[in-house]
């Protein structure tokens, strides 16, 4: 039997297919980091997806899980920072590298920790549970009181909740099958319905400003596949004036001669970087061509390795 500790989460499939299905829990697809919580005994940890200690970025939820959870237990949820009534992984930006609790503190920015399943508790694993049953145990193990919020979920009606989710501006929503255990990697018992397209890629460079613009222009971005580094094209929206004097610091501090991708890139005034940054990028589609169209700058990802960025194609 595992203890509490770091678990590899399970990682929800895109798909195009909407169904509604009384096999099937919806929940509302959040705009935030994924975070693994973990107590045995002494004080909770906070575990990002690729297992780095969150602690110091969010020490509200480390206190709250203290307070409101047992003495041994491992959960599964997502850290939210909130634009209105939107989550936004923009918003949480300041906070995500933070490793001092005062200056996350000092942020301003308030979080949530949404918990949405249990692997652990007392002295029981739980993971081979069905996933109604989890959830059961969840709510019954946590008091919920802000900043935890417990993940509610619909049954059944999948299609009705997906269209009402889209009208609220929200992400999307998550399908998961209800009587599946919980097994760590890519799952097709998780299913993302996308409202908008959006995903993360590696940065592979980027170009000169032009005008009154600092820092750089645009990131030139890429993607995993069979090993090599594909060209997807260049995000230059979504920069404040702060964002592009610190990440053109941080990228030239990775500059390098040659160009990472394996496509040819024609960009004018591009300069290259070791592919070692990750950033969440929104846009509306891909194009024909495979580059994407409309892409807007989210903010860097601390949670995901670069070579873990493939192309997300929805499954059937």
């Amino acid at each position: 039997m595992t203890g509490p500790g770091w678990r590899e989460p399970v990682l929800a499939t895109l798909t195009d297919r909407r169904f509604s299905s009384a096999g099937w829990v919806f929940e509302r697809k959040l705009d935030g980091v994924r975070a693994i919580s973990s107590r045995d005994g002494g004080l909770p940890v906070l575990w990002s997806r690729n297992k780095k200690v969150m602690d110091g970025a969010y020490p509200e939820i480390v206190e709250a899980l203290a307070a409101q959870g047992g003495p041994r237990f491992v959960a599964d949820g997502e850290i939210v920072a909130f634009d209105g009534r939107q989550t936004s992984f923009a918003k949480l930006q300041p906070r995500i590298h933070l490793t001092d609790p005062e200056r996350a503190a000092a942020t301003g920015i308030k979080v949530y920790y949404y918990l949405f399943d249990l692997l652990y508790f007392d002295k029981y694993d739980t993971t081979s549970l069905p996933l109604r049953q989890r959830k059961a145990l969840l709510k019954d193990a946590f008091d919920f009181e802000d900043p935890l919020r417990y993940a509610s979920h619909r049954n059944a009606d999948g299609e009705k909740f997906f269209a009402e989710a889209c009208g609220k501006g929200w992400e999307g929503v998550i399908a998961k099958r209800a009587d599946s255990p919980y097994r760590p990697g890519r799952s097709p018992d998780w299913l993302k319905f996308k409202c908008s397209s959006g995903q993360e890629f590696v940065l592979g460079g980027f170009t000169d400003p032009q005008g009154a613009r600092r820092g750089f222009g645009a990131l030139l971005l890429g993607y995993y596949q069979d090993g090599a580094l594909r060209y997807a094209g260049k995000v230059g929206t979504g920069f404040d004036d702060r964002t592009l004097r610190s990440l053109h610091a941080e990228l030239e501090g990775l500059e390098q001669t040659g160009s990472p991708f394996a496509d040819p890139v024609r960009e004018k005034g591009a300069h290259w970087v070791r592919p070692e940054l990750v950033a969440q990028i929104e846009f509306a589609e891909w194009t024909p061509e495979g580059k994407l169209r409309h892409p807007r700058y989210l903010g860097l990802r601390a949670d995901k390795k670069p070579a873990d960025v493939v192309r997300e194609r929805p499954g059937r």
